[in-house]
């Protein structure tokens, strides 16, 4: 005999254990979205001041000759003189 088990829980123990339910797969589910969009932010970090994509871009085009080195420095200093 199981001390005090008559098979019959209350009302209260079955809303609980609802609630527990979707706490759990709520907060896996938070869990797993977290991070799989935290990891990816569109391909940019957000670390460094913005100017840093446009000067990554220019240092690029400059190294396949695209432009040239006249172009290139000029472009440079336009870049980091913008506020």
């Amino acid at each position: 005999m199981m001390y005090g088990w008559d098979g019959s829980w209350g009302a209260g123990a079955w809303i609980a254990m609802g609630l527990m339910m979707l706490l759990f797969w709520g907060g896996l589910a938070a869990v797993v979205i977290v991070l799989l969009r935290g990891g990816h932010s569109g391909g940019r970090n957000n670390y460094g001041p913005p100017g840093d994509d446009a000067e990554r871009i220019l240092n690029e085009r400059f190294a396949r000759g695209e432009i040239d080195e006249t172009e290139f420095t000029a472009r440079r200093a336009a870049l980091r003189r913008r506020p």
